[in-house]
């Protein structure tokens, strides 16, 4: 059914809650008028008893609400159960008194009772009529009456009340009523989903009982939401899970579809949230908050899966949109249960749908490379749903994940490489992303919010990133990018290796403490986080409240002793306490690569403690890790890991003793480890054909231990357990026996005997109906003959014999997922892909099998109701009576095994069972099913991340046998301080055991190697030490007999080779470390722009030692990147104009002249070239001596031509080379120009004759890039000054260190001496922390824990100077010196140094130890004393003055870098004063820069249009000259023509005069019309002046001589006459192209004529704006002049020219720089000597002048006498003077011969094919005389069974015209007679009607034979 037909039918149809009420509304009517009645009878009958008491009627009055109540509840609710009981009832009965207050009850003893109601619910008789509303309720209440007045005395009111009762409802204004009541609520219990069990099996419906959720399914779409309290609301599987973040509390409702969770909205007002389901025909459920009661059900928006719902800002619509394969888009009225839109929103995944916060009625969805925006708008048709698709334009498509709706109605939405893009009128406006094309999140942005007048994104990077709204709304480009670029206000990073995908935020109610700045967010890295985002100083950091496994459930595992089950499925093993429902403790993966791929908990007999977890990850570590309890916190820790694969882990499995463990994995390959006391030992590995999907050892009881291995190609193998084996080399194990099954596919067989036996048995059932239909004709007595009821049973219609379809055979067996042992040598399959739906039971073959052939299953049987999903896990419980498997699509069922659990398994005990779908039908797939150690418990883990435990029996025992227990866990140790911890493998890319073992031995192999090379090398060394001495005794030879050191050398390649390898492997070494310092620079620079701060230099001030003299730096920022952006750009553009000033617009024009004149004359070569080019790349159609003979001909006459071009272009180098008449050497013009420049001429700007200099002309351009560079200028002195200062202060830091180390020499010398010795040390200062600015802000930890230790120790220092009442030794200051020393490590380490070294000194000198307990010393010693106290004064003293030396030094140049400081200043205040005029300038500039640019614009203007006017003009004089060179190439061709003509009449031809006459005749010719395809041929149509094809003069010319010009004379000779009228025909039209290109000529001539004319005006225009600009440049700089400048100068720097003496006002002076007017003066004898060196010169010059026309004379007549030979050389050989060039050109001409041979082999080709056309012909003659003959005999064949068909007519109707009336009855051979005899007409007809199309086909191929109109007569009908 058409959906918009099915929401339109339920519009129409009557609402059961207007049924509900008028239910209602009658039992509260018959209440009351059973009341009224009983009263009335008790009125009645004064005497009775009932009637003396109150008691009975009240008693009666709660007898009849008691009843009818319970009637409605019990019987009239169940008619409808859409709209059940909403409340218990005490409910009821209370709505029921609220009528009971709208309603007035009239009884009438003697008439009908009326009733009139008044109140909301009113209702018509009609209505209640149609319903049966009233009149089943009437009819019901026989027994409640009964029941009720307790009397027989009643039944007259019985008999009354069912006699009816005319009950009036009356209304004032009736209103119908649509969907279900406000107050109307479901029972959830009638929709709620269940488990399922086995018909009549007796399963109990408990068997597993859900009683937590340990997982979240974080990277499922939206699925964190937030209700009050806060409680989070997300989907787990096909459970709705509320967690209450406060207390922990949890909740949980189950889906009614079973299906699963497609996604949950929250209502505005926080009171209800919707619940969209997956599954077929899907509801949304709408529930109440926080009563969970189910509120609406919406039936009917879309087929499969929803994938998004959101409720409208208001609240009264929801939105909807499906997955697959509808995806339609439904807008309801949530609240009346009704579709009001629906639209099929695309055809690719949709992610979401919102409706616009502040646009009512517009929506938009996004999803799969698309998004849309909707509109409900009204059209004359209705409310209509309209959507409009976004176009990405020239934007990449991209998924939208998320977008927010802008409240002017934009819309900005995410992308998949993380910029923003803004979205207006379904096109892209703008592209936003970070500066310097940065994305605003790396990754996909996942959701955009805007809270409080700012946008907050979010993305898979982990960052919570805060914008400006308003810039964002209102951004734009101007440039070619379509990107807008922004900076976020704040940014958040939640964490490392966070993926954030969705955040809600906190009601202000919820989080009071914490301000409403409290966010949550779901991580689909596995959490729930609190984000605090008020960015203030008091924001807390982000808080993981809970932690969950991102992604599939690889691994789960019960402990064997505890209530403990641990899971992986990331980088996280976690322990929960399923007791307590927490997480004791987790084990994190150094690797994020690594993730947990298979997981065990080995049992007790491998680790009786059961402390042990074994984990495999994705990168082929395997990790052993212990639980336990260490200070009172439980921890995870690692104990041992290995890498035994190199790709994923799959599967884990111990055997049955504990001893061997094995490992599979995705690389094809198995590895064994022994378990032994230490821990897990390898054994080795054995490769096996396919990746391991599941391994299982053979049980107890087996003869062998073997272990079985299911893959991924559909093979499993069966390997026995291997012994220890020698693994010295390697780890692979070659002797283990290995068993192969190859699977085969039978389902296809399978499926078809199945088919074949549901036919059968349908078959048989279609014929037990027969034989009762005929049972039941034959009871009618109807007479059917034994053979008419065989017939009948045997006759089946629909028993059509089908075609079977063909066999079917995957192409690649499918997956093995799980194989279990029945027996030995026996196992079962669960399969994947095409052969699911069956367990299949296979055996293995012999051992010598082949491991490719392929074998089919001993048997299968069938999973019942799965629907061919495959079996993804099979599990038994650890009593082995239940076995547990879980499917593809969640599901888990439970089949309940009898018989003895010790027998083996057989696959025909899995019978009748229980299933329940719990994980997510799509995403769901069950990865692991286990149970508790006690058989309590049962968890399933599945790939959509959800984690469920079950209870194996009823909830309240297992509360009770589980009171007061806990979690069993490993006894407390405490932590040992030296314990060793290990390390594990953080690298994905560690070496597995075997490729470590392999490595091994090759490192073993290159030791052993290395040592033979060391011997080799010894060996070498020696034989190198015997040569060089060889080299000594042979220097040592004298020099005669002495060999060269090249005979030593036996192969110089060796030395060749090695240098080469050398080379090599430097290059090859400086080209890793090029790019190790690469990577290492660009990291630097990164962290250089992220860290360093943009103030270039602190404000540092270094003090002097000895006085207060300080030095301060200049506080400089680093210039900005815009300042030298605005410098390059404003650079550019003064060199563009200077450039454009400098007459570049005219160079341009000169340069295009010279290309247009370049490639005017150069148009005839190229065109030749190309032409000869052709003609070589042209195949040749000659062949043989021919073809040799042309070639040869053409070679010579090109060569000679090459000759002759060569020498031309000789010619016109040499002529192009000659200088003009005007010709003036460069250098001159330069020197010339130069003078002009700097002559010394020097005018004053305020002159009213001056003119600014082109290059001195100013504009804002050149001023800003003036004040540019100033501001470098500043920037760089304080930049070179600040550096020398910081050079200063860190020689004063070194230098204070080095003091401080002498100063601690001096302390340890003083301590050696007596007290009179001792002399006061200097105080070394500190360095002052203004020295160090940046210090202030660095530090660590180290530095904080050492500030702390020298706090405490100055404290003691100073309490124990306080006991000691005094100072220091040395006069105070030697603390302060310590302290000091204290705080420098450098400091510490020399004085260390020192007094070791002193001390050291010391007591080698004198001999002794330093103790006091030394006896009397000698006078040696005593004399050795003296000398090294006088050796220690020295050094002290000396000491001393090198201290003081360097404090005088430091102090001499902090001062001369005062010195310089101040001349900075100076110099700076000097640029600020600079800078200021430059400002000024700049304003000045401003002001005029709008004229200036008008009147630059003209200048440019007029000097662009006379570029292009001397452009065009030099173009169409190239065009002139070409049509001039045109003409002339037709002269030349008319000259030819002449004389090829008179050549062709030869000697003595009589009729010479007479053929010249026809030659040269004149005669008018028809113009030729130009077709379309481009052909030409002659015009019909002529002009009246053309008609006369001859003149007068002409007929004069033709009478003369005798003959007739138009016909060749006799005696003529006809060939030479046809000639000669050809030749007239070519001179008419080389006449006629003269005379065209002679007027084109003309024509060009007058345009450069016009050209020139305009030229000139353009130049005087040109020439008046120059003026006008000069005027203005002089108006400019007279307003510059007005500025004041500032000069400083000093007294004797003034000096006055006149008289010596300064006048007291210089306002009127004009300063002038004294060296230039020395240059001035000396300029002047400079150019009175170079004005002498000129004449000389120009003498020089005129004499080679002379000199060279006397030579240009010589060679003029020398070439005169040469031309005078050429042309008598000419007259001799040839007799005239003739063309070279023509005279080549007369050869062979190879296109002639070309056509020739062309022509001669097309002819051959046209006979050929001729011949073949014609024998076509006469075949297809005989064809179509077969045709005619054959058609002929059809017409005559059609006419006799024409006739024929007529008799056979006629004799029917002859028939039933005579045929009696009365008779009734017929017999069965004339029926049988009559029905052949139809069906022989209509055979006959249908053959009539196949010959005449046959006729009609054959009359189209043209034969045009057509059959006759009737039939001939006279035919016979026997002819049939």
């Amino acid at each position: 059914m058409d959906p918009k037909q099915d929401s339109k039918s339920k519009e129409v149809s009557p609402k059961p809650p207007t049924k509900a009420r008028n239910l209602k509304a009658a039992t509260h009517i018959l209440k009351k008028v059973a009341l009224q009645r009983y009263k009335a009878r008790l009125h009645a009958q004064p005497d009775s008893p009932e009637a003396k008491s109150e008691e009975n009627i009240k008693e009666f009055q709660d007898s009849v609400n008691e009843n009818l109540g319970r009637q409605e509840i019990e019987k009239n609710v169940k008619r409808n159960e859409k709209f059940g009981k909403k409340s218990d009832n005490e409910d009821f009965d209370q709505r029921l008194n609220d009528q009971n207050e709208d309603c007035d009850v009239i009884v009438d003893t003697e008439s009908t009772p009326v009733v009139k109601t008044m109140g909301s619910s009113v209702y018509n008789n009609a209505s209640m009529t149609n319903n049966g509303v009233l009149s089943s309720t009437m009819e019901d209440n026989d027994n409640l009456i009964e029941r009720t007045t307790g009397s027989s005395g009643q039944q007259s009111f019985d008999e009354d009340l069912k006699e009816g009762v005319n009950i009036k409802m009356t209304s004032e204004n009736p209103v119908e009523e649509e969907g279900p009541p406000a107050d109307f609520f479901y029972d959830f219990e009638q929709y709620q989903s269940v488990s399922r069990v086995t018909n009549e099996s007796g399963i109990p419906s408990n068997l597993l009982q859900f009683f937590h959720s340990f997982g979240y399914d974080c990277c499922k779409r939206s699925n964190l939401h937030l209700l009050s309290g806060p409680t989070a609301v997300f989907a787990a599987g096909n459970l709705v899970h509320l967690l209450n973040i406060n207390s922990g509390e949890h909740k949980f409702i189950r889906s009614c579809s079973g299906g699963g969770i497609g996604s949950i909205a929250i209502h505005p007002s926080g009171k209800y949230f919707a619940v969209a389901e997956k599954g077929k025909k899907p509801h949304i459920l709408v529930y109440e908050f926080p009563s969970m009661k189910l509120y609406r059900v919406l039936q009917g928006g879309t087929e499969r899966a929803y994938s998004f719902v959101d409720f409208s800002p208001k609240g009264d619509l929801l939105a909807s949109v499906g997955s697959a394969p509808d995806y339609m888009l439904t807008v309801w009225d949530w609240c009346k249960e009704k579709i009001m839109l629906r639209s099929k929103a695309f055809s690719q995944e949709v992610y979401r749908v919102t409706f616009s916060p502040e646009q009512e009625g517009q929506l938009t969805s996004s999803g799969t490379t698309h998004i849309r925006f909707w509109k409900m708008a009204f059209t004359f048709t209705g409310l209509k749903l309209k959507g409009e698709l976004g176009r990405f334009g020239k934007t990449s498509l991209s998924d939208i994940e998320g977008y927010i709706q802008l409240p002017d109605g934009k819309v900005l939405s995410g992308c998949e490489w993380g910029n923003m893009l803004l979205w207006d009128g379904g096109l892209i406006k703008v592209e936003i992303c970070k500066k310097n094309l940065k994305p605003c999140h790396v990754g996909s942005i996942q959701q955009l919010v805007i809270d409080e007048g700012e946008l907050i994104t979010i993305g898979l990077d982990g960052y919570v990133r805060v914008w400006e709204l308003e810039a964002i709304d209102t951004a734009d480009t101007t440039d070619d990018s379509d990107k807008f670029e922004v900076e976020p206000m704040n940014e958040l990073k939640v964490g490392t290796d966070v993926q954030l995908t969705r955040m809600v935020k906190a009601t202000e109610d919820e989080d009071t403490e914490e301000g409403s700045s409290i966010w949550y967010a779901q991580d689909a890295g596995g959490g729930i986080w609190k984000l605090d985002l008020s960015f203030s100083h008091t924001t807390k950091p982000p808080a993981k409240l809970h932690s969950f496994t991102s992604g599939p459930i690889t691994g789960l595992a019960s402990s064997p002793s505890s209530h403990l089950v641990a899971t992986t499925g990331d980088t996280f093993v976690r322990i929960h306490d399923y007791l307590t429902r927490n997480i004791l403790c987790e084990f994190k993966s150094p690797s994020v690569h690594s993730r947990g791929t298979a997981l065990i908990w080995p049992n007790k007999v491998v680790d009786p403690k059961g402390t042990t977890i074994i984990c495999g990850f994705s990168d082929g570590i395997l990790r052993v890790l212990t639980l336990r309890q260490v200070d009172g916190a439980n921890e995870l820790i690692l104990n041992q890991v290995m890498k035994p694969h190199s790709s994923t882990i799959t599967s884990l499995a111990f055997d049955n003793t504990g001893e061997i463990l094995a490992t599979g994995s995705m690389d094809k390959t198995v590895f064994f480890f022994s378990v032994d006391a230490g821990g897990y030992s390898p054994i080795g590995f054995v490769s096996i054909p396919g990746e391991v999907t599941g391994m299982e050892w053979s049980p107890p009881g087996f003869p062998d231990t073997t272990l079985l291995v299911a893959c991924s190609n559909g093979k499993v193998i069966e390997i026995t357990a291997p012994s220890h084996t020698d693994t010295s080399h390697s780890f692979k194990l070659s002797d283990v026996a290995m068993k192969y099954f190859t699977f085969q596919s039978i389902k296809s067989r399978l499926r078809r005997d199945e088919e074949r036996e549901r036919k059968e048995v349908e078959k048989k059932k279609r014929r037990r109906q027969r034989e009762k239909e005929l049972q039941r004709r034959k009871d009618r007595g109807e007479e059917i003959s034994p053979e008419d009821a065989a017939a009948f049973l045997e006759e089946d219609p629909e028993d059509v014999d089908e075609e079977e379809e063909e066999l079917f055979i995957p192409p690649h067996p499918n997956s093995v997922l799980q194989a279990s042992y029945l027996l030995p040598g026996r196992f079962m399959a669960s399969m994947d892909g095409y052969d699911a739906g069956y367990l299949y039971e296979c055996v293995f073959k012999d051992q010598d099998q082949d491991e490719e052939v392929s074998s089919e299953p001993a048997r299968a049987i069938p999973v019942k109701d799965s629907s061919d999903v495959p079996i993804s896990r099979l599990s038994f419980t650890t009593d082995r009576r239940k076995l547990v498997a879980g499917f593809r699509d969640g599901m888990i069922r439970v089949y309940p095994l009898e018989g003895d659990p010790e027998l083996p398994f057989d696959l025909d005990m899995m019978g009748v069972h229980w299933d329940m779908n719990m994980h997510d039908n799509d995403t769901g797939s069950i990865t692991n099913i286990v149970e508790s150690y006690d058989g309590a418990y049962l968890f399933s883990g599945g790939e959509d991340g959800n984690i469920f435990g079950y209870h194996s029996l009823a909830h309240e025992e297992i509360v009770k046998s589980m009171e007061g227990k806990r979690a069993k866990l490993p006894t407390p140790k405490k932590r040992i301080v030296g314990e060793m911890s290990v390390d594990d493998i953080n690298d994905p890319q560690a070496y597995s055991i075997e490729d470590a073992k392999l490595k091994a031995e090759h490192d073993k192999m290159m030791r052993d190697a290395e040592g033979k090379k060391m011997a080799e090398r010894r060996r070498v060394g020696k034989l190198r030490r015997t040569f060089l001495g060889l080299l000594e005794k042979n220097n040592d030879l004298p020099e005669d007999v002495r060999l060269r050191k090249a005979e030593f050398e036996l192969d110089p390649t060796i030395r060749h080779k090695m240098e080469q390898e050398t080379e090599s492997k430097m290059e090859r070494v400086r080209l890793e470390m090029m790019w190790e310092k690469e990577k290492l620079s660009l990291v630097h620079r990164k962290l250089e722009q992220r860290f360093r701060s943009q103030l270039e230099c602190d404000r540092i001030i270094v003090h002097s030692f000895k006085s207060s003299h300080t030095v301060s730096s200049y506080r400089v920022a680093k210039l900005p990147d815009e300042f030298f952006t605005l410098k390059d750009v404003v650079e550019q553009r003064v060199r563009a104009a200077s450039l454009a000033s400098e007459g570049g617009v005219m160079g341009l024009m000169d340069g295009g002249a010279s290309i247009s004149s370049g490639r005017g004359g150069k148009d005839d070569d190229e065109l030749e070239e190309t032409l000869i080019e052709s003609k070589q790349k042209k195949s040749s159609l000659l062949h043989g001596r021919k073809a040799e003979k042309v070639a040869k001909a053409l070679k010579k006459a090109e060569e000679s031509k090459m000759k002759r071009e060569k020498r031309h272009k000789e010619w016109e180098e040499l002529f192009r080379s000659k200088p003009d008449e005007n010709y003036e050497d460069p250098a001159d013009v330069s020197a010339i120009k130069d003078a002009q420049a700097n002559m010394g001429d020097f005018k004053l700007k305020t002159s009213p004759d001056y003119v600014v200099p082109e290059h001195l002309r100013m504009d804002t351009e050149k001023k800003r890039y003036q004040l540019l560079t100033l501001l470098g200028l500043i920037h760089r002195a304080k930049s070179d000054f600040n550096e020398k200062l910081t050079a200063l202060r860190d020689w004063k830091l070194s230098s204070i260190i080095e003091m401080k180390n002498q100063l601690q020499e001096l302390k340890e010398m003083q301590r050696r001496m007596v007290k009179d010795e001792k002399v006061n040390l200097p105080n070394i200062p500190r360095p002052h922390p203004d020295e160090q600015p940046h210090k202030r802000y660095e530090y660590t930890r180290d530095t904080l824990l050492k500030f702390e230790e020298d706090e405490k120790m100055r404290e003691e220092a100073a309490a124990q100077k306080k006991r000691q009442g005094g100072g220091g030794l040395f006069g105070g200051f030697g603390d302060e010196d310590e302290g000091g020393a204290e705080d420098d490590p450098d400091l510490l380490h020399g004085r260390r140094k020192s007094v070791n070294s002193v001390a050291t000194s010391v007591a080698s000198k004198l001999g002794q130890k330093p103790t006091a307990g030394s006896h009397k010393p000698t006078v040696l010693e005593m004399q050795l004393a003296q000398i090294e106290k006088i050796r220690i004064k020295y050094q002290r003293d000396r000491l001393l003055r090198l201290i003081e030396e360097r404090m005088m030094s430091f102090d001499a140049e902090l001062r001369l870098l005062r010195h310089n400081k101040i001349n900075l200043d100076v110099d700076l205040k000097m640029a600020d004063l600079r800078q200021v005029t430059l400002l000024e300038e700049l304003l000045l500039l401003k002001e005029y820069e709008k004229r200036e640019t008008t009147l630059s614009g003209r200048v440019v203007g007029k000097r662009t249009e006379l570029a292009e006017i001397n452009g065009k003009t030099v173009e169409m004089q190239t065009r002139l000259e070409m049509k001039r060179r045109d003409i002339d190439r037709l002269l030349d061709r008319e000259k030819s023509l002449h004389a090829s003509f008179s050549a062709s009449l030869g000697d003595n031809n009589k009729f010479a005069d007479f053929l010249n006459r026809v030659f040269k005749k004149k005669i008018k010719r028809s113009k030729k019309k130009v077709m379309e395809e481009g052909e030409e041929e002659d015009s019909d149509v002529s002009s009246s002046d053309e008609s006369d094809w001859s003149s007068e003069e002409d007929e004069d010319d033709s009478v003369e001589g005798g003959f007739d010009d138009s016909a060749c004379p006799p005696g003529c000779d006809e060939a030479l006459f046809d000639s000669a009228l050809v030749l007239r025909e070519k001179r008419l039209d080389l006449e006629e192209q003269i005379l065209e290109e002679k007027k084109l000529a003309e024509t060009l001539k007058k345009d450069v004529d016009g050209l020139l004319k305009k030229a000139k005006v353009m130049d005087a225009q040109l020439k008046t704006a120059l003026a006008d600009l000069e005027a203005f440049q002089v108006e400019k700089q007279g307003k510059l002049n007005e500025l004041d400048v500032v000069v400083p100068l000093r007294l004797h720097q003034v000096e006055h020219v006149y008289n010596a003496v300064v006048p007291s006002d210089l306002s009127q002076c004009l300063i002038f720089a004294n060296n230039s007017l020395s240059g001035l003066q000396r300029r002047i004898k400079e150019l009175q000597h170079e004005k002498s060196e000129q004449r000389k010169l120009y003498k020089g010059a005129r004499q080679q002048h002379v000199h060279l026309i006397k030579n240009r004379r010589s060679m003029e007549e020398r070439i005169e006498q040469l031309e005078e030979k050429c042309e008598h050389m000419m007259m001799l050989k040839f007799g005239r003077i003739v063309d070279l060039d023509k005279l080549d050109s007369v050869t062979i001409n190879k296109n002639v011969e070309e056509l020739k041979e062309q022509v001669r082999r097309q002819e051959v080709k046209n006979t050929t094919e001729l011949l073949k056309r014609q024998r076509r012909i006469d075949e297809l003659r005989e064809r179509i005389t077969e045709l005619t003959r054959d058609n002929t005999i059809r017409l005559e064949r059609l006419n006799v069974l024409a006739n024929d068909k007529e008799e056979l007519e006629q004799g029917l109707d002859h028939r039933q015209r005579t045929m009696e009336l009365e008779q009734k009855g017929r017999k069965k051979s004339e029926i049988r007679e009559q029905h052949r005899l139809v069906q022989l007409v209509q055979l006959q007809s249908q053959e009539i009607q196949a010959l005449k199309e046959e006729i009609g086909l054959l009359s189209r191929k043209g034969g045009h034979i057509l059959p006759p109109a009737q039939p001939p007569l006279g035919q016979d009908t026997e002819v049939l």
